[in-house]
C-alpha cells in the first residue's frame, strides 16, 4: 500500500515510461538505480524524478560529448541486497557508464563492492555518516561535518544541553549518533537516552516511554523512510509534539512532511544543505521545471537537488575529461572549480564530496521550512571526524 501511495505522491509512475529518450545508436546508457517500492520509496521516487529531469533538460540540449543519455531505471526496492544485485546488472549487463542513486547507507554499503570489483561510479546524493571514502563513489550528500554537527552547534547556541537519540537501525544512524555523542560529551552535555528500530519499523511505544521519562531538551531524529510516519503521529497521541518538545530530523524534508501530512510535523526543525525556500534565480528555475512535470504541488527536497546537480557534474566531468571512462570522470570531478546549481554555486573536494553551505529550517504549517540559521560559509567536506576516528584520513 505504501508503495502505491507514495508514487502518487510523487506524481509519477514506480516502473514504466522511465526511459529518457535517446535515438537508436548515438547514445550513452546511465543507471538511475533508487527505491520505487517499500519502506523508502516515500523519499526515493522524488529522487528519481529530479534525476531523470536533468537527465531530459540534458538530452534536449544536445546530449553529452554529442550523444544523448539513454537512462536505464531500476528499482532497489528498499533493500540493500537488492541494490547491489540491481547496481551489477547495470554495469554488467547493461553496459552504462555510471550509476545514479541510493539513499541508505546500508544500501551504498552494499553496492560498495560492485563498483570497486568493475571500476564504475557512483553519484550518491545523500547526508552519510562519513567514515568512508571510496575511489569509485562521488559523494555529494552532506558528510556529518555538513550537517549533523551544525545541527548541534545551532541546538547548543539554543540552550539545549540533553538530547535523546532516535534512529532507524543500520549504519547511518547508530554512527552519526556516535559522533554526535563525542562531540556532545566533549561539550560537557548530555545523552539522555538513545534507542534504535529497524528501518521500516513502526512500533514506537516503548522508545516514546523513554523519551517521556528522560525528558531531554531536543531529540535528535535519524529515522528514514516512512518510520517517521509512525513515529510523530504516536508522539502526537502520547501529546508530545514538536511544539512542546523540540525534534532535530536529518531526514525530513519538504516531500516528507507532504507526505506526513505538514500538520503532524509543524514546528519541528531539520539540517540540510538546500531548502526548497532558498532565493535565488537558478533555485526558481529548478523548482517551476520540477512542478511543470511532476505538478504544481510537488515539493523539493536537498537529495532531490543533489541528485539532480550530480548529474550535470558528470555531464560537466565526462565533458572536461573528454571521455566517459569512470576513472577519467572521478578525476575530472574532482578539479572542475565551481558550477551552478540550484542551491549556488558548489564544487567537489579532493575526496570526492561537496564542498556545501549548511541550513537549519523550521518547518511551517504549509510544508515549507523556514530557514533559521546557516554555516556563513562554505563547509569543506571531511569523511572521518577525528572525535569519533582518530587518525583516520581519507587516500584516494
Amino acid at each position: 500500500m505504501l508503495a502505491t501511495s507514495a508514487c502518487a505522491l510523487a506524481l509519477a509512475s514506480c516502473s514504466g515510461g522511465d526511459k529518457a529518450s535517446a535515438p537508436a545508436g548515438d547514445s550513452v546508457s546511465v543507471g538511475v538505480l533508487q527505491s520505487l517500492t517499500g519502506t523508502m520509496a516515500i523519499s526515493e521516487i522524488t529522487v528519481k524524478n529530479a534525476e531523470m529531469l536533468a537527465i531530459e533538460e540534458i538530452n534536449a540540449t544536445g546530449g553529452v560529448l554529442g550523444k544523448q543519455i539513454n537512462a536505464l531505471v531500476e528499482d532497489g526496492a528498499s533493500d540493500p541486497s537488492t541494490f547491489a544485485q540491481k547496481a551489477s546488472k547495470l554495469i554488467e549487463s547493461d553496459k552504462v557508464a555510471t550509476v545514479f542513486g541510493g539513499w541508505t547507507s546500508a544500501s551504498r554499503k552494499a553496492m560498495l563492492p560492485v563498483f570497486e570489483r568493475t571500476g564504475n561510479l557512483l553519484w550518491y546524493p545523500v547526508q552519510f555518516e562519513g567514515n568512508e571514502c571510496s575511489p569509485n563513489i562521488i559523494y555529494s550528500g552532506a558528510q556529518p561535518n555538513q550537517q549533523a554537527l551544525p545541527a548541534l552547534e545551532w541546538a547548543v547556541k539554543q540552550g539545549y544541553k540533553s538530547f535523546f537519540l532516535v534512529g532507524s537501525d543500520y549504519v547511518y544512524p547508530r554512527t552519526a549518533n556516535l559522533i554526535l555523542k563525542k562531540h556532545i560529551e566533549k561539550g560537557g552535555m548530555q545523552v539522555l537516552g538513545e534507542a534504535y528500530v529497524p528501518l521500516g519499523g513502526t512500533d514506537f511505544s516503548g522508545v516514546i516511554a523513554k523519551i517521556a521519562q528522560a525528558k531531554p531538551a531536543i531529540i535528535i531524529n535519524t529515522l528514514n523512510g516512512d518510520s517517521n510516519v509512525a513515529f510523530f503521529k504516536q508522539m502526537q497521541a502520547a501529546g508530545i509534539s514538536p511544539k512542546t518538545m523540540p525534534v532535530m530530523s536529518f531526514s525530513i524534508g519538504e516531500q516528507e512532511a507532504q507526505a506526513m501530512g505538514a500538520g503532524l510535523v509543524e514546528g519541528s526543525y531539520a539540517a540540510w544543505n538546500y531548502f526548497q525556500s532558498l532565493t535565488g534565480d537558478a533555485n526558481a528555475k529548478f523548482i517551476a521545471a520540477y512542478k511543470a512535470k511532476f505538478g504544481k504541488d510537488a515539493a523539493i527536497t536537498d537529495p532531490m537537488v543533489h541528485g539532480y546537480l550530480d548529474v550535470y557534474a558528470w555531464k560537466a566531468a565526462v565533458e572536461k575529461a573528454k571521455s566517459f571512462q569512470p576513472d577519467a570522470v572521478r578525476k575530472a570531478a574532482a578539479s572542475l572549480g565551481g558550477f551552478a546549481t540550484p542551491m549556488g554555486t558548489v564544487s567537489f573536494a579532493a575526496n570526492q564530496s561537496l564542498i556545501q553551505k549548511a541550513y537549519i529550517g523550521k518547518l511551517k504549517a504549509d510544508g515549507q521550512f523556514e530557514i533559521i540559521a546557516d554555516s556563513g560559509q562554505d563547509i569543506v567536506p571531511e569523511p572521518y571526524d577525528q572525535l569519533a576516528f582518530p587518525g583516520k584520513t581519507c587516500k584516494l
